[in-house]
Parts: structure tokens; C-alpha cells; sequence
């Protein structure tokens, strides 16, 4: 219901659609870039000690510079300015993303990461997701080395803050978390296309005979949409709970915190361009939440139908295990129908042997000596048998014990 409040503009985006709204102020200075990975990897004495295992991070910059180095729990910490209960909290749940104020503890599905306004920290780099995403962040971030690169980009920087009419990219932060979503949605699309895929093969198959390995095929099914379902429903709910919550949304904004901090320590020269640093900044202060309100409202509309598919497809295994349980019932009846039959013929076969075993005794009566006798006899017994059988199977009838 979350989704109720916000605009009606955003409602009606396709859900493949990528958002890509610009409006950062150009004119503020970037941050300061980090200093190297090696010169807080070092250390001797007891920093060493306190330091935890080693574990391969990927670090991708804002330039496009990429490098897989080795590193502990206390330099991420050293170097995105989190605490280890951040990184705790943030890595021990299957989805959470934590804003902080210099950085972003991510954790989606398989994708973690620490970003900072400068860079981009992956953890588990060798998993398929996480290789996918740092593709992805290559071909969007394009490496500028050299001093021609430099130059142009410095050029393209100035004509795009000289000139009104263009729009200006997004800050890095949102650019790596629209990646990370976007490849995080399309992971979990795949996931429920195959498992759609897979639950149309089997319920066509259980509607043609049921088998126990049907059943135990669609048992499995069942439990992998359970799972796929609490996985989306819980990175659906991260994304819901920022879209509700302004100021958290504004929280993810690192660049602008940063920026605010530098214009704090910096000396102030003059009252009036303060004044007007701090109007622009209150302007483009909602903008900014509405352009990622805007990206985080694409992807929830996607994690939404995911969601809606996954529960449709089990109301079709419902539906498929109520037609089983039907159909089971009617068989079972059909069985119970059988042997109430074969229970009354053996009632009526019982009587008949009892007559038969009266007259196999050897106690002498008159009808032994009376000619042609047994044929009679024979006959009397089966109408006896057939008259019970009638009898018996009119009372189970009228007693609605059979149909």
C-alpha cells in the first residue's frame, strides 16, 4: 500500500524502462578522491593483530579504474568510514541496504558491496552476479587514462556547466545502485522465468497421470517459489521502505553530504554567495529525492511483478494439488465402493456355506433318503446367497452407505 502515495507519473513507467533523470549540480566540486587501497592496507604492530581475516574485494572507481586486491574487515572500515556493526548488520541479511554517511552498506541477493561517493568496494568478485555487475560498471564507466582523455573530459565538463540545456549524469553512488539493481533484477527474472518454465512442464504432465515422481517433482517446485518468493519479497520491502521514508532516500545522496561537509570546514568569504550556495542547494534538495524516488519506484514495479507472477504460479500448483487431492478422494471412494460390494457377496456366500456345512454333519435326517435331493438343495442354497446379497445390498443403498 506503500505505493499508493506516491505519484501517478511514476505508476505508469514500463517496468524495463531504465531511469536515468540528471539534475546534480554541476557547479559544486567533486569530492576529494581516496587516497590508494595499498596505503591503508599496510600496518604493523597490534593494528595487525586486530585485524580480522583477508577476504578478495574488487574496487572500481569513479575513472574507471578497476583493481582485485586482499583485504580485511578493519580497512574497509578505515576506508569507508562504517562501523563493524554496519558491516555486520549489512552482510548478515539476505537483502538490507544501509546509508550511512559517508558511504552504502549493499547487500542484494549475492551482490555485496561498500560504495562511497568515489568508489565501489564488491565483495565475492568471482561469483557470476558480481561479474556481471562489474561488467556492467565497465561499459558505463569507461576508462580515462592518459592526459588526452583528461583533457576532454575536462572540456566536456566545462561546456556541460556552461550551457542551461543539458542535463548532467547522476552522482556515482545512484549510477552503481541502479546497476546493482538492475543486474539484481534480472537475476531474479531469470530465476522465475525458468522456475515458470519448469511449472508449466510439470502441472501438464500431472494433469495427464499422476505418478508419485509428478508429486514429487511439483513438491520440489513448490518449496523453490516459497524460496524465490521470500527472496524478492524481502529486496521489494528494502525498496518500498526507502520510498516511504524521505529522509532515508535523502540519506543515499553521499556526494551532497560530502560536499555540504567540505563547504562547512571550508572559510566562509562572503555572507551573499553562502546565502546563494545554500538556496541552490535547498532547490536542487528535492530534485534530487525525486529523481531517486523515480529509479527506486522503476525497480520495485519490477520486483512488484515478479512477485505477482511468482504468486500466480502458486495458485496454479494450488490448484493442481486441489485437483490431485479430488481426484485421489474419488479413487479412494471408488475403492471403498469395491470392497463394500465384495463384503456383501462374502456376507451372502457366509450364509450359504453354513447351510451347506448343516448338511455335512453326520446326523441322520430324513432327506438323505428322499431321491434327487442335492440339486434342490444346491439351488435352495445359491437363492439363499442371491436373496441376501439383494437384501443386504438394498439396505446399504437405502441407508445411503453406497450411491
Amino acid at each position: 500500500m506503500g505505493s499508493l502515495r506516491r505519484s501517478t507519473s511514476n505508476r505508469h513507467r514500463k517496468k524495463g524502462t531504465a531511469v536515468k533523470m540528471t539534475r546534480t549540480p554541476s557547479s559544486l566540486p567533486p569530492p576529494p578522491p581516496l587516497p590508494p587501497i595499498n596505503a591503508i592496507v599496510g600496518g604493523t604492530g597490534k593494528s595487525k593483530k586486530r585485524r580480522g581475516g583477508v577476504c578478495l574485494w574488487t574496487r572500481f572507481d569513479r575513472t574507471g579504474f578497476m583493481e582485485v586486491v586482499g583485504c580485511d574487515k578493519s580497512t574497509i572500515i578505515e576506508r569507508s568510514s562504517v562501523s563493524a556493526k554496519d558491516l555486520r548488520t549489512g552482510f548478515s541479511h539476505s537483502s538490507k541496504i544501509l546509508a550511512r554517511e559517508k558511504a552504502i552498506v549493499l547487500n542484494l541477493e549475492v551482490i555485496k558491496a561498500v560504495i562511497t561517493p568515489e568508489e565501489v568496494m564488491l565483495l565475492d568478485s568471482l561469483r557470476p552476479e558480481v561479474l556481471t555487475l562489474i561488467d556492467r560498471l565497465k561499459h558505463h564507466f569507461p576508462r580515462k587514462d592518459g592526459p588526452e582523455n583528461a583533457m576532454q573530459a575536462s572540456s566536456l565538463g566545462d561546456q556541460e556547466g556552461g550551457e542551461e540545456g543539458l542535463e548532467n549524469k547522476l552522482p556515482f553512488e545512484f549510477q552503481v545502485l541502479e546497476i546493482a539493481l538492475e543486474v539484481v533484477c534480472s537475476f531474479v527474472d531469470s530465476n522465475v522465468v525458468d522456475l515458470e518454465k519448469q511449472a508449466w512442464s510439470i502441472l501438464d504432465e500431472l494433469t495427464k497421470k499422476v505418478t508419485n515422481e509428478n508429486l514429487k517433482d511439483l513438491r520440489s517446485l513448490k518449496s523453490s517459489l516459497t524460496i524465490l518468493l521470500a527472496r524478492v519479497q524481502k529486496v521489494r520491502d528494502e525498496i518500498e521502505h526507502f520510498l516511504d521514508d524521505k529522509e532515508d532516500m535523502e540519506d543515499l545522496y553521499l556526494t551532497r553530504k560530502c560536499i555540504q561537509n567540505q563547504q562547512t570546514e571550508a572559510p566562509s568569504n562572503s555572507i551573499v554567495p553562502q546565502s546563494k550556495g545554500r538556496s541552490a542547494s535547498m532547490v536542487t534538495e528535492e530534485d534530487d529525492v525525486d529523481d531517486m524516488e523515480m529509479l527506486l519506484e522503476a525497480y520495485f514495479m519490477q520486483l512488484e511483478g515478479m512477485r505477482n507472477k511468482i504468486l500466480m504460479m502458486k495458485e496454479h500448483i494450488d490448484g493442481a494439488e486441489a485437483y490431485v487431492k479430488i481426484l485421489q478422494n474419488s479413487r479412494r471412494n471408488g475403492l471403498i465402493h469395491l470392497m463394500m460390494m465384495v463384503n456383501i457377496g462374502n456376507y451372502a456366500i457366509t450364509a450359504g456355506t453354513v447351510v451347506v456345512n448343516l448338511f455335512g454333519m453326520n446326523t441322520p435326517i430324513g432327506l438323505y433318503s428322499t431321491p434327487d435331493i442335492f440339486g434342490y438343495v444346491v439351488w435352495a442354497v445359491v437363492a439363499l446367497c442371491i436373496v441376501l446379497f439383494i437384501v443386504t445390498l438394498g439396505y446399504a443403498k437405502r441407508k445411503k452407505l453406497l450411491d
